[in-house]
């Protein structure tokens, strides 16, 4: 997974970041994916549909589109023929492309995608013991300028739809072959392989609102992928007005790219900071749980060898929490070509972790998964853009940063 931190301290809340339209140019196709449901009611009855059936059609096509899995109109039978067939005359059903796919030795599998535009990102999927998380981008390269992070060496291109929000968690869907059997209701089939999505792939979400928003509530709709609010964390690095919207209108699990206990500190790994400090960004958290119903918030915190790593910084950091249900998610740095920085000893790894539990938070050591095949944290970055890229070219382009 990759780790989304940091941010010019003069970038605009509202970036004028070019996000492709739904409909094509020229009279093309309406892509139904990634449209809400109220989205895609308007757009039966603007193609034809009786206004009085637009309800009752949005909930079987829905279902068509997000439950089983249908990519062909043909195959909605409950459908007459003839309104398959104007659907098709009208829409498409269009997921991002898998390019290629790598199988690292721990079973993580990372795919390489194409959208709208010959754009590429990247998403993951980590199979464990109790559960299945995938992670996924909400932005083709970064406006973020983290120093450790590889994925912010990628420049920012554009906003991912919601179209191709969603359509990543579509296509793992797919790999995994994990859409139910006729007849067989979406809890029924057992364990899930794909129990969960996480915001921490390519990009910021919440500098990509809107679409982030859209495609989670069709994650979480009950009537199709149906995953529960709680299984779906949101990463930021600290895009403080967006918070409060984020637990107002998607309500999930949040998790903020923390890394530093100084200012000073975090203004150098994760520049968002010198637009919102830490005092700032934790009054925001402090709110999140009570106006989302949410639980703990988690804390990212990579371990930099002999920048963040301190006894004294995990002091610190427990008093700067105090009064935030959380906890503390410690990340073993994983390292990329060009990386400013060394992973911390593991032997002051658990010493930090053990100062957290102590003080009464869960302190876990994120075991690396991926690192094989370029994807664990902060490691995601488009091969096209990577293959483009001396090591010095990164290297130079971190120091600049």
């Amino acid at each position: 997974m990759a780790e989304q931190s940091g941010q010019n301290a003069q970038a605009p809340i509202t970036q004028d970041v070019m996000t492709i339209p739904r409909k094509l140019p020229e009279g093309g196709k309406i892509n139904l994916i990634g449209l809400t449901r109220d989205g895609l009611r308007a757009a039966l009855i603007e193609a034809g549909t009786p206004e009085k059936q637009a309800k009752m059609r949005t909930g079987q096509i829905w279902q068509w589109l997000y439950h089983w899995g249908v990519r062909d109109f043909a195959s909605m039978t409950n459908l007459s023929k003839d309104y398959r067939a104007q659907l098709a005359e009208r829409f498409e059903i269009a997921i991002p492309e898998v390019v290629s796919k790598q199988v690292s030795a721990d079973g993580t599998r990372k795919y390489l995608v194409r959208i709208a535009g010959g754009h590429e990102v990247e998403v993951v999927y980590i199979p464990e013991t109790d559960r299945g998380t995938l992670c996924i981008s909400s932005q083709v390269g970064c406006t973020l300028t983290c120093s450790f992070c590889h994925t912010g060496t990628q420049k920012l291109v554009r906003n991912l739809t919601a179209a191709e929000i969603i359509g990543q968690v579509m296509m793992a869907r797919d790999d995994l072959d994990e859409w139910p059997e006729p007849g067989v209701g979406t809890g029924d089939a057992g364990p899930r392989l794909l129990s969960n999505i996480v915001l921490m792939g390519m990009g910021e979400p919440l500098y990509n609102f809107e679409n982030v928003r859209d495609a989670m509530k069709i994650a979480m709709d009950g009537e199709g992928i149906a995953l529960s609010r709680r299984r779906i964390t949101l990463s930021t690095s600290g895009v403080v007005p967006e918070i409060a919207k984020t637990a107002e209108e998607i309500g999930c699990l949040l998790a903020v790219s923390f890394h530093a206990t100084t200012d000073e500190v975090r203004d150098r790994l994760v520049p968002i900071n010198k637009r919102w400090n830490i005092e700032a960004l934790l009054d925001a958290l402090r709110e999140y749980p009570k106006v989302s119903n949410s639980e703990r918030i988690t804390f990212e915190y990579v371990m930099l060898k002999d920048v963040n790593d301190s006894d004294e910084d995990a002091r610190r950091l427990v008093r700067l929490i105090s009064g935030i249900p959380a906890k503390i998610n410690l990340i073993p740095f994983n390292e990329w070509p060009g990386a400013p920085y060394q992973r911390s000893d593991w032997a002051r790894i658990e010493s930090f972790a053990d100062i957290i539990y102590k003080a009464g938070y869960a302190s876990p050591i994120r075991t690396p998964r991926g690192e094989d095949i370029m994807a664990a944290c902060g490691q995601l970055k488009s091969a096209t853009e990577r293959a483009r890229k001396s090591r010095k070219q990164i290297e130079a382009e971190v120091q600049q940063g």
